[in-house]
């Protein structure tokens, strides 16, 4: 071989080292899920996992990038740090599991087997859950205080109105009534 193919060669397979390593997917940045705002915790070409934290329930729906369509399948695996988790579904409804093992130390995770159009799929995240705010005691019992309030409120008034009036003003008003009968 030439010295010219054997550059040539070693230049081709040089640029094709380089694209490889330049395309190389970068590892998935962690998703921190509030209360209630879906996320997409995880993706490839065809499809996106996307998670919504509910109180004690994750809500994971796994949509088509082409068109947005949920994908109803009955062959899924959820694994969290590599212990599968159990979760529920009904037809065309989101897949349901306890939030537990995602709350807590650090980010988790997830990775989502899934079967659909005739291949499957392995998509890989990693998540956290955000700790549910501590609720006061003020605003779990505002509404009972309010309440409380407004009786008081309307108590006071219907005292006010009810008060029987003096002898003096009775006698005022007898008068006042003598005379618009006299006229």
């Amino acid at each position: 071989m030439s010295p010219l193919a054997r550059f040539r060669q070693v230049a081709a397979c040089s640029a094709l080292a380089l694209v490889f390593c330049s395309a190389a997917a970068e590892p998935p940045k962690p998703v921190e899920l509030a209360a209630n705002v879906p996320a997409v915790i995880a993706h490839s070409a065809l499809l996106d996992v996307e998670a919504t934290a509910k109180g004690d329930v994750l809500q994971i729906s796994i949509r088509r990038v082409s068109d947005k369509t949920l994908v109803n399948t009955d062959d899924l695996t959820i694994a969290i740090d590599g212990k599968n988790e159990p979760f529920t579904h009904e037809k065309g409804t989101v897949y349901e599991l306890a939030v537990n093992d995602l709350r807590g130390d650090g980010v988790k995770d997830v990775d989502v087997t899934v079967a659909h159009d005739g291949i499957r799929e392995i998509l890989s995240g990693k998540a956290s859950v955000a700790e549910p705010p501590t609720q006061s005691l003020w605003r779990d019992h505002k509404q009972v205080a309010w309440w409380v309030l407004n009786i008081v409120i309307i108590l006071i008034a219907a005292m006010a109105f009810s008060r029987k009036k003096s002898a003096k003003d009775e006698e005022e008003d007898e008068k006042e009534e003598k005379e618009e009968e006299e006229s």
